[in-house]
């Protein structure tokens, strides 16, 4: 009696399994991915990103690093990686690189993160950044890694 009815629930299962329509991974995502966002391939370069790096910089290096040095401008700005918000990652994370030109005349890679829809309640964004060689204490790991 159990041969017969473990045969008759694999017959079911089978004909199941036949009768149910294919999924793709795509139709899978498709179905529970929030709307990405509206992405402007300028945001790199956008000059409030610029600009609240170059102040936060200059306040990190008079107050941590005890240096007189300041960023004097910033070029090359260009993406490394965007991160699309779906429905595993809530943030969109973009991940970019420029040169960073010193007022001391060095030329130093700049690295750095935007994330959007964080802050309070999932409003804003937050701007990490790191300046090559001048991490002494490895906030983003070795050579700005974690930011790459």
């Amino acid at each position: 009696m159990t041969r017969k009815l473990a045969a008759t629930l694999l017959a079911s299962l089978s004909f199941a399994a036949i009768a149910a329509p294919a999924a793709s991974a795509a139709d899978y995502l498709g179905t529970y991915r929030d709307q990405p966002t509206s992405y402007s391939a300028g945001v790199c370069g956008d000059a409030s990103v610029l600009g609240f790096i170059t102040s936060r910089f200059e306040y990190r290096a008079a107050n941590y690093l005890h240096a007189n040095l300041s960023i004097a401008e910033i070029r090359n700005m260009g993406q490394n990686r965007l991160e699309l918000r779906d429905y595993t990652h809530r943030v969109e994370r973009e991940y970019c690189r420029a040169t960073a030109v010193m007022t001391d005349g060095d030329q130093r890679p700049l690295y750095y993160l935007i994330e959007r829809n964080w802050g309070f309640a999932g409003i804003g964004r937050s701007i990490e950044f790191c300046v090559g060689g001048l991490d002494p204490w490895y906030v983003y790991g070795a050579h700005c890694a974690s930011l790459r």
